[in-house]
């Protein structure tokens, strides 16, 4: 019996995915992993994206970690990335999420190439094709590929998607998104604009630092979408020093580090991810260490 309408909506988790030291995946530890994020008052999980190493996966490995998802909180409350190369190969992970119970995904566009608009499309459609509800996930820095308000509403007009994840950090779209596609649902791509876009009139996160910090992160969510500034800001000071670790390139590193310190098992990331450089690990740690003296969770 499902419990969420709209399953994209909320906090949902990025989540990091562990790996033992032989840097195989520790589908247990994943597991209590998603519990104990809906525990501490997230929505859902957002597997294998890209703070989850997809890239790195073995098509089992990426099957089995839906699957763990699923088996762990529910369907309804996971929403798994399915960007791949070509159209047909994330289609075919759209139906395997299908399959597993999940009630959305999320997907890029194209990233092999610099695709103009028609070739956006197309992908969309194929992929539209496996049934369930598509979040488009916008992330030009990656792909080179930009998802903007026109081509949005485009996508969104065609029935092709239900909501979009923004992760450009530039907040003025999420008001000409509205403006041009008034029932597309806007969820922050980037923690470090979570209050910004919360109060633009998200209605969900795709979040990295909950992995971390999940009770500080739903309660600073929670209070933003509330419009109650007075709480959500001392909060999003107290974590941006964090947050804005979301938004570098080496953001797995540093969210595993922090859950690390914080006591939850972070662990390491295969290749070709290096380890932080001594400099960059020690600003992670200290800013981790003063929001865990802090009391935040």
């Amino acid at each position: 019996m499902t419990t969420r309408e709209k399953p994209w909506h909320g906090v949902m988790v990025a989540t990091a995915l562990p790996l033992r030291e032989d840097l195989s995946v520790d589908e247990d530890r994943y597991a209590e992993h998603c519990r104990r994020l809906v525990g501490e008052g997230c929505d859902g999980v957002v597997p294998n994206g890209s703070l989850g190493e997809y890239q790195t996966l073995t098509p089992r490995e990426r099957a089995r970690v839906i699957e763990t998802a699923v088996a762990a909180v529910g369907g309804d409350r996971v929403m798994p990335g399915v960007a791949a190369y070509g159209a047909a190969e994330a289609r075919r992970w759209a139906e395997q999420a299908a399959e597993a119970g999940c009630r959305a995904v999320m997907l890029l566009p194209p990233n092999a190439y610099r695709a103009d608009a028609r070739a956006v499309l197309g992908h969309y459609r194929e992929v539209a094709k496996a049934g369930l509800p598509i979040v488009a996930y916008n992330n030009p820095f990656d792909t080179k590929v930009d998802l903007v308000p026109p081509l949005l509403a485009e996508l969104h007009a065609e029935g092709l998607i239900a909501g979009v994840k923004e992760f450009t950090g530039d907040v003025r779209r999420a008001y000409e998104i509205a403006e041009l596609a008034p029932e597309l649902d806007v969820l922050i791509g980037s923690d470090d604009v979570v209050l910004e876009l919360a109060l633009a009139g998200a209605v969900g996160w795709v979040a990295g630092y909950p992995n971390a910090l999940p009770a500080s992160c739903v309660a600073l969510y929670r209070a933003a979408v509330a419009g109650d500034v007075a709480t959500a800001l001392p909060l999003y000071r107290a974590l941006h020093p964090l947050l804005r670790w979301d938004s570098k390139t080496e953001f797995v590193q540093a969210i595993k580090l922090s859950m690390d310190i914080a006591g939850l098992y972070g662990g390491p990331c295969r290749p070709p991810r290096v380890p932080l450089t001594p400099e960059h690990e020690a600003v992670v740690r200290t800013a981790t260490e003063k929001a865990l003296a802090g009391g935040l969770r």
